[in-house]
């Protein structure tokens, strides 16, 4: 049967799964939902005895039902092969916090490489099958790891240009020099002066704006986006939670059947949204555990019900989540509000106008599987130190976000069901916060410096991604002001 994907914000607006990855975003600036989630055709036990790669199909041609099975296996292989450093491409690790499930071990190593390491084949195969001349552009903003994993996604992908916007200071010095060092003629990367929810809402005003658009596709060019406002985003990172459940039953350490708890670091949203989709698939998940840092926008959502943007915007030490517009929040808004298109346009069109919206008391009763809390910059570092001093196993720190509300919620609730927490980015990406954790002494050497003495401490070799880093020239250092971002993609494009 075909799923179907709709606007969240206009009931008439429907796609097929590849024209929902091609466009990005629906026209009227809605995100693309599934009509309905399918139950998995495989039982939790035959999905254990199957690799990643068979998991991702068995989840994907369920979801993307407009692809068939050769299509699928072709953009699954090419995106899960040694570009990742581990055959299990995203392993669990058992330590006495919980079973830490690795989203790093790809090319730019974080979390983000699971879905964008195959997002450019679906796209290009999607192109295909919808028989699109226009060159792709791919329009994507960044709080710092998603831009350099498109960027290496998309890098020289005939009928692909990809432009990156990320807020200049409001990103570690590994994760811009990760970006502004990326090499392929059909890249591009902005710093901009704001911060990522100015260079988020910059770029859904391009998708939006008719005559911008008009114009693209008048110079043979056609928008699409790396987001996790792409449905081609959201669909694999569904994958890493289901196989994260198979390997507890294939390592005998749950029964089929037996429920987990999930704890994600989040601020867009998406990647604990994949995770309750897979519950939907049929994952037995009981609680989501939504961590918060010190931008803990979502926190408050879910302890009030009301969704407030107008506060500071605070600059942590996992930037990844330093935003305050959760952009994936609306799909599960659209959920709880019961399918109702109208009533989440309403509330984010109050979200845009007054900088808030209030869900009503029957909405709040879907969220019963969620919980929320977030750790200071303070609790973020000691928790770094205490899973060290007692595992000797270093986490970055969005990671130690989640480990120190998890410890929170068990505190709170003692509920103690085994637990998978989403381990978001290498600690390698954040050397100096995560080593002054460990230490305050480490401060006085340099980034480098810091990357060799972590791989000491760790016996966790230093990947590629800052091996090549080292010495790589700077390629890109445009930096505009958040109202001159479309002057900047007209330039690039040559329009």
């Amino acid at each position: 049967m075909e799923l179907i994907y709709k606007s969240t914000r206009n009931p008439e607006e429907h796609a097929t799964a590849s024209v929902a990855i091609l466009k990005g975003l629906a026209n009227d600036g809605g995100l693309f939902v599934p009509d309905s989630i399918p139950a998995l055709d495989k039982s939790l036990d035959e999905l254990a005895k199957m690799d990643y790669r068979q998991v991702a199909l068995n989840v994907m041609k369920l979801m993307l039902t407009d692809f068939t099975e050769e299509e699928l296996n072709y953009c699954i292989n090419s995106a899960y092969d040694d570009k990742f450093d581990t055959k299990e491409i995203a392993p669990l690790n058992k330590k006495s916090t919980g079973y830490f499930l690795e989203l790093f071990h790809g090319s730019t190593i974080a979390f983000k490489d699971m879905a964008l390491s195959i997002l450019p084949y679906l796209l290009t195969t999607a192109a295909k099958k919808n028989n699109v001349k226009n060159d792709i552009v791919i329009l994507t903003a960044t709080s710092g790891d998603t831009g350099k994993a498109a960027l290496a996604g998309f890098a020289d992908v005939p009928g692909t240009k990809i432009i990156v916007f990320y807020p200049k200071n409001g990103v570690s010095p590994i994760q811009e020099k990760q970006m502004v060092t990326q090499t392929g003629d059909n890249t591009f990367v902005v710093g901009i002066e704001g911060n990522f929810d100015d260079a988020q809402t910059g770029v859904k005003k391009m998708f939006s704006d008719e005559a911008f658009c008009s114009l693209l596709d008048s110079k043979g060019y056609q928008f699409s986006s790396a987001n996790s406002i792409n449905i081609g985003r959201l669909v694999p990172q569904m994958v890493y939670y289901v196989y994260a459940y198979t390997r507890l039953i294939a390592e005998g350490e749950i029964k089929s059947g037996e429920k987990i708890n999930v704890v994600v670091p989040t601020g867009n949203f998406g990647n604990i949204l994949a995770a309750y989709y897979a519950k939907e698939m049929g994952v037995p998940i009981n609680k989501f555990i939504c961590a918060s840092n010190e931008n803990k926008v979502l926190y408050d959502f879910f302890d009030t019900g009301c969704y407030n943007r107008n506060r500071e915007f605070i600059l942590t030490s996992s930037p990844s989540m330093d935003i305050l517009i959760s952009s994936n929040l609306e799909r599960l808004i659209y959920r709880i509000a019961g399918n109702d298109a109208v009533k989440n346009r309403e509330l984010m069109e109050a979200l845009t106008g007054k900088g808030e919206y209030v869900i009503t008391d029957s909405m709040k009763e879907g969220l019963k599987d969620f919980y929320g809390n977030y750790a200071t910059e303070e609790e973020t570092a000691a928790t770094i130190k205490k899973i060290y001093d007692t595992d000797k196993y270093i986490i970055d720190t969005h990671t130690a976000v989640a480990a120190a509300v998890y410890d929170k919620y068990k505190a709170e609730t003692g509920d103690n069901m085994p637990a998978v927490i989403a381990s978001t980015a290498s600690p390698y990406k954040f050397t100096r916060s995560v080593m002054n954790a460990i230490d305050k002494e480490y401060d006085r050497k340099s980034d480098f410096e810091l990357v060799d003495e972590l791989c000491r401490l760790s016996g966790v070799k230093v990947p590629n991604a800052i091996e090549e880093i080292r010495t790589a020239p700077v390629r890109h250092n445009t930096v505009c002001d958040k109202e001159a971002m479309p002057d900047e993609v007209k330039k690039f494009l040559g329009i």
